[in-house]
Parts: C-alpha cells; structure tokens; sequence
C-alpha cells in the first residue's frame, strides 16, 4: 500500500512539474524588445549601472512624465502627441520596468528613484520643468518636489500613490509579497496574467486591444523586469506622506472614479493637503486615465497648465 501511495505522489508531483515547466515564460533578450520597442526618439545614458532608455520630443518649457508600476514610457504616447508641438516632452522607463531594466542593488525605495531621476535631469540640463506621472510615477513625483522644490514650477498627480491604501492588494502585489510565490512568479507569467491586470486598471475593458497587452507583456519579460517587480513589493508602506502638505507649487490631481487599485478618495486626500490643488476626476476611467482617455485628460491637463 506504502509503494502505492508513493507511486501516486510520484505520478501528480511530475505532472505537476511537467506543467510548469510548459508554462515557463522566459525573459525576452534586452536586444530582442530594442527593436521592436525603441524608435528613432529613444536615447539611453547610462546611470548607476543602468542604461536608462528615454525619449525627448518637442521644443519649449520641459514637461517630465513618469509612468507607473509596470508601465513603461509608451503609456504617454497619446499626451505626447498633442504635447510636443508645444512644449519639450521628456519621458523615460524607470528603473525595473520597460528598457531600462533592473537597479544593479534592486534600490526601489522612494528615495532612490528620487536620486535616478535627479541624476538624470541633472545629465540633460533640465533644472526646472513642470513634472507629473501617474501610480508609481506620481508617488515619484512628489517626492521629487519635497526634494527639489525650485525645480518643479508645476506638479501634476494623476492616480497617485503615497497615502496609505486601505483596499485590499491586487492579488499579483500579493503573489510578489508571498514567499514560493513569487519564486514561480518570476518564471510562469502567462500572457493573461497581464491581461487580467490590464482589465483591473481599465474602466472600460473595451479599449483593451491584443497590440496593448502583447506590450505590456513583452516589456514584463525585458530581462530582469519580473525579478526587480517582486523586489520593489517586498517594500513597505513609508510615511512620506505626511511631508505633502509642505508642497506649495501650482497642482493638479486627475482620478478615474473606477480606480480599484488606489481609490478616488485618495484625490481628497491630496486636495485636503494640498489646498491649492485643482482636482478633476473621471466618472468612466480606471487607474490610468492619461492611457484610457487621452484625448480628454491631455485637455484638462493643457487648460491647467497654461493658465
């Protein structure tokens, strides 16, 4: 009977195995996504070990835009478009996501991507712009301002993190967080796995195409991207927060009312601490509403910014 039960644990634990290996996903070359996703636009420099991949376009006053967790520097490509006729449009992949990949020390605290983005606006010049981004980039970005407030003339926050969240984590937070699980995590990603997470962040389901997902697939798999992603949530909550209320430049909060990842009554927060702030939420828009509605946030944002 013993042979039996071990002939039986045997048989499951290597079908089991036999299926994770068919499901690995492996890391695509950094090589193999520069060409499909760099353009004549991108440049890259070199900082702390990284070649940080970004893009300059347009002439005029410089706009800084900062993408969020899992995003890359493509998430502005429609505010780019309507932006660089006007003004110098400046974005980049930050560190653990897109092109740029992995910090050589996996450094993903507040503070370090303040120091990389300094460092970085401090290669090109730029020693006063107006600067914003949306998640992880507005978390940034705030940061950034309590850091270096001559810099930033203007300060725009769209979806922003910072404040602590009381709705529960999206379960591929709690997958990174989960020791074993976020082993697995870091080499059986299926493509649904970004899909399902597109369909959370979106309100509007139906503007997910396929060419969307396949991206933020792809750039999920850069080499390294899935391993810096279960570093940086091993993070705990900080309590910069409490700093913002000492923010003092022009600021815009834009929400989408369906963000089910940080709440619309997180822009409250912002507005409570920060007075001078003009808040502008969208009733149909999930958490990343300058990706899903465009057209209409890039408007409000240039009617404001042009006061």
């Amino acid at each position: 009977m013993n042979f039996k039960r071990k002939y039986i644990v045997a048989i499951i634990l290597g079908v089991l195995s036999l299926a994770l290996w068919w499901n690995i996903t492996a890391d695509i070359p950094i090589a193999t996504l520069k060409a499909k996703y760099a353009n004549a636009t991108s440049r890259f420099v070199e900082i702390e070990g990284m070649q940080v991949h970004y893009r300059i376009e347009g002439k005029g006053f410089p706009i800084v835009l900062l993408h969020g967790t899992s995003a890359s520097l493509h998430t502005w490509d429609k505010w780019v478009e309507a932006l660089r006729p006007h003004y110098q449009v400046i974005r980049l992949d930050l560190p653990a996501f897109g092109l740029t990949g992995s910090h050589p020390q996996h450094l993903y605290a507040g503070k370090d991507y303040v120091r990389v983005l300094h460092t970085f606006l401090q290669t090109l010049r730029i020693d006063s712009c107006y600067l914003g981004g949306n998640s992880l980039g507005g978390y940034i970005s705030w940061q950034y301002a309590l850091a270096y407030p001559d810099a930033v003339k203007k300060l725009f926050l769209i979806d922003a993190a910072g404040y602590p969240n009381e709705n529960p984590k999206p379960w591929v937070f709690w997958a990174a967080r989960t020791p074993v699980v976020n082993q697995v995590l870091q080499y059986i990603t299926p493509k649904f796995v970004f899909r399902n997470n597109l369909e959370q962040v979106y309100g509007d389901d139906s503007k997910i195409t396929d060419s969307l997902v396949t991206r933020y697939y792809e750039l999920g798999l850069r080499e390294g991207n899935r391993a810096s992603f279960v570093a940086r949530c091993q993070l705990n909550q900080d309590s910069a927060y409490l700093q913002i209320p000492k923010l003092k430049m022009p600021v815009l909060v834009q929400w989408g009312a369906k963000d089910v990842w940080i709440p619309v009554s997180h822009a409250q927060k912002f507005k409570k601490d920060l007075p001078q702030a003009r808040v502008i939420i969208y009733p149909q828009a999930g958490h990343i509403p300058m990706e899903e509605i465009p057209e209409k946030t890039v408007q409000d944002f240039r009617e404001w910014v042009e006061r």
